[in-house]
């Protein structure tokens, strides 16, 4: 009931203190004239350590208000022109097209537009890509063999694989991926696998809980982003020591690689300063940090490598995907419509 509520009103613009979201963890105390102000839907340790590389190199304050991808993007919508925000960075794709839709972003600089390949950025001009995050299927090897493995995420809405794996529908992750499924196969087939995920998949709340349920033996499989799983082999295994990845390719739905995306705000009284961070993020610095860091997402930026514990890019063969298209608000009501939310 918590997810279905949630989702509504997110879907409806109505949050609930939006408006009042405090400052959190940022660089600077947030009363400052000339301090940035971030609304962050990233992972808060990423963005935290990405600022404080920022403001020491530049010397420009960032004061950071944290929240989830719809959350930030309807915040958006609702201020408009009196938005306090100057940067808005996200997890996935969709929020940053429903800001995009509205027509709040300011246009980026070419030269910071120069930096991202354009498949990872809006192709109006007014946002960029900073990080990707490929979909992949975690598997335990002694409950099902790779051979049985699913060839396309499409099969998952076949009998076959009946309660076999989970999903975590109230996340923006996996709502990212859906919006993907109906992009490259179509609104009615989209609407078919959803359909089938609702008879055939087990509910989690997030891509950890997955994992770990993955890992413990509940279910044999789950979709998850990549990095949930080099994280934790990286760090103790504890949660992922009895599974494997799959990563789907051949430009299946299933191998999309959602992109966590920056834009300034037109409203933005700090247009020039807020526009070096977005060349910051996008740039050799911001994504050599990321790609040095233990999150573990895929750089996209200035041609700067991925971090070598990860499938190298160049491998995953992901679907050509217009990311300015991918519409979250339909695919909420698309989950909601089955029973998933």
């Amino acid at each position: 009931m918590r997810v279905r509520m949630r989702s509504a009103a997110l879907l409806s613009g109505l949050l609930v203190a939006a408006l009042s979201l405090p400052a959190c963890g940022g660089s600077g105390s947030g009363t400052d004239a000339n301090t940035l102000t971030l609304y962050n839907a990233q992972h808060q340790p990423l963005a935290q350590q990405w600022v404080d590389d920022f403001t020491a190199k530049t010397g420009i304050k960032v004061n950071i208000r944290s929240g989830s991808d719809f959350e930030l993007a309807n915040q958006i919508v609702a201020e408009g022109a009196g938005s306090p925000a100057d940067v808005f960075i996200t997890e996935n794709s969709p929020a940053m097209a429903l800001v995009s839709g509205k027509e709040l972003f300011a246009p980026v600089d070419q030269a910071t537009r120069d930096q991202v390949p354009a498949q990872f950025s809006s192709r109006k001009g007014d946002w960029v890509g900073i990080a990707g995050r490929s979909t992949s299927l975690v598997y335990n090897p002694s409950l099902i063999a790779a051979a049985d493995l699913p060839k396309s995420i499409m099969d998952l809405a076949t009998p076959a694989f009946k309660d076999k794996y989970g999903v975590a529908p109230g996340g923006a992750d996996f709502q990212a991926i859906v919006t993907a499924v109906f992009a490259v196969n179509g609104d009615a087939a989209g609407q078919q696998w959803v359909q089938g995920l609702k008879n055939n998949a087990k509910i989690y709340q997030n891509n950890v809980a997955i994992l770990k349920a993955v890992n413990s033996g509940q279910i044999a499989a789950g979709i998850i982003y990549h990095y949930y799983w080099f994280q934790d082999r990286a760090e103790s295994g504890d949660n992922s020591s009895k599974t494997e990845l799959k990563f789907f390719g051949n430009h299946d739905a299933g191998g999309f690689v959602s992109i966590s995306g920056a834009g300034v705000l037109k409203s933005s009284k700090h247009a020039a300063d807020a526009q070096k961070l977005l060349a910051y993020h996008s740039g050799k610095q911001g994504q050599e940090l990321l790609a040095n860091s233990k999150f573990l997402e895929y750089t996209v930026g200035s041609n700067v490598p991925a971090n070598p514990k990860l499938k190298p890019f160049s491998e995953l063969s992901p679907p050509d995907v217009d990311l300015g298209t991918l519409n979250g608000p339909k695919i909420i009501a698309a989950l909601q419509g089955v029973g998933l939310l």
